[in-house]
């Protein structure tokens, strides 16, 4: 049953050292603030699942959180790769990286496999494809009905999930419009499932056919907080931050001027300078 407190509240109820968290967004939506919010509290050890990595996940390697990276595309979109990822994993900076790589088909079919609590998935690809030889987790399984032989991975199930949403009304429920990308199946294949939102209303007027509706027993824990999937853009709400982009990778590249930038706008900061930002955008870019 969802429950509304602070994200810093939420965050340090809902993830702990060790934990097997996915912060979902498909270029859309993506958790920031949480994300954010994990650094200040310093969370180690963690393997993170998601179907995208990006600049989120490379301030999380970074800044010494994870252990192990589950996924099946990582780069900065639209720039190029993910520099502290790959420190981590050529360099062991801050600290060591495994990697468990898949394509986003068998992804997206471990999560529906988690969420229907199935023990792995099963569908018809890696054909051809080179990524079982460096990743165990990649198996074949035969159909009992017709003998074909298909792919099989593990089922996805996040100890927690965090995802970014517009809306949420007072019973709890959930808004997710437009791109919607694997964050139904990710919270629903969680153990447990934190949701940042846009604003709080008492009813969902004017529903059309491109959203989903998360019923308030699949989430943990709602968060408000406006803007809180910046630089990532929220549908309805505010615009992507491309610039943001094209700054990370000069941050990114060196590593006192990573530790420096994450200080100001990660350590030093709160979930209150996201509407910030996002009030700025129009004006600065």
């Amino acid at each position: 049953m969802a429950r509304f407190m602070p994200l810093e509240e939420a965050v340090a109820t809902h993830l702990k050292d060790g934990d097997t968290a996915a912060f979902e967004g498909f270029t859309h939506l993506i958790p920031t603030a949480a994300a954010h919010q994990a650094i200040r509290q310093g969370v180690s050890d963690l393997v993170l699942v998601r179907m995208t990595p990006d600049i989120v996940y490379d301030q999380m390697i970074g800044m010494g959180l994870a252990r192990k990276l589950v996924f099946s595309y990582a780069g900065n979109p639209g720039v190029g790769l993910l520099r502290r990822l790959r420190d981590a994993v050529e360099n062991g900076w801050p600290r060591p990286l495994a990697l468990e790589e898949h394509s986003h088909a068998a992804m997206a079919n471990a999560y529906e496999a988690g969420a229907a609590g199935l023990p792995f998935a099963a569908f018809r690809g890696y054909r051809g494809a080179g990524l079982a030889a460096v990743n165990p987790n990649i198996r074949q399984v035969t159909c009992p009905f017709t003998g074909e032989v298909l792919a099989a991975v593990p089922a996805l199930r996040p100890d927690v999930a965090f995802i970014h949403a517009q809306k949420a009304d007072r019973k709890g429920n959930v808004l997710v419009e437009g791109i919607v990308g694997i964050q139904k199946e990710a919270v629903l294949a969680a153990r447990r499932a934190v949701v940042t939102v846009e604003e709080v209303v008492e009813d969902f007027a004017g529903l059309h056919p491109n959203l989903c509706v998360l019923p308030h027993w699949t989430v943990a824990a709602i968060s408000v907080v406006p803007g809180g999937a910046h630089p990532s853009y929220t549908h309805g709400y505010y615009e992507r931050d491309n610039p943001a982009y094209l700054e990370w990778d000069r941050v990114a590249a060196d590593r006192e001027v990573f530790a420096a930038w994450m200080k100001t706008h990660v350590l030093d900061a709160g979930p209150g300078v996201f509407a910030e930002r996002v009030a700025g955008l129009g004006v600065e870019r």
